[in-house]
């Protein structure tokens, strides 16, 4: 199986294991007299099934993405690359969009508001850091389409 192959199954058993979370909830508690729609102990041995395969999962997919190197390094490293990436993009944006803001005045006489940065330079730098992030994720994407799991 491929890393990619398992990132999207990983993703799945979070989903199904959200939805079991809701239907467990729905069904632990009933009214007198009156049978739950779903046998209780039936969707925790389901719940159980799927946490042991996503957590043998996530181990394989934590050990290959320590052992799959991209750009010289392992594959783990690139991946906190791009988070980071991800997360000082969002916040240069938030600022740009901040300082790039109309003062709203309805009288003439209130003060007036001023973008306290290069507003132009602040937008290059995100330009720059969004086409780094996109490079570095199609290298990332890459890697997992190439790379076989590594399973206990």
């Amino acid at each position: 199986m491929k890393l990619a192959e398992a990132l999207q199954e990983r993703a799945d058993l979070n989903r199904r294991v959200e939805q079991l979370r809701a239907r467990l909830s729905n069904n632990v508690v009933m009214q007198e007299g009156v049978k739950p729609v779903e046998p209780p102990d039936a969707l925790l041995n389901e719940m159980d099934a799927l946490l042991n395969r996503l957590e043998a999962l996530i181990i394989a997919i934590n050990r290959t993405n320590m052992a799959a190197i991209v750009d010289g390094a392992p594959l783990s490293d690139a991946l906190a690359r791009r988070d980071v990436l991800k997360m000082r993009i969002s916040i240069l944006r938030d600022a740009v969009s901040q300082a790039s803001r109309l003062a709203q005045r309805s009288r003439g006489d209130e003060i007036r508001q001023l973008p306290a940065v290069d507003v132009r330079a602040l937008q290059r730098q995100v330009d720059d850091l969004s086409r780094d992030f996109r490079l570095l994720d199609n290298r990332i994407q890459a890697a997992n389409w190439a790379t076989e799991l590594i399973e206990r």
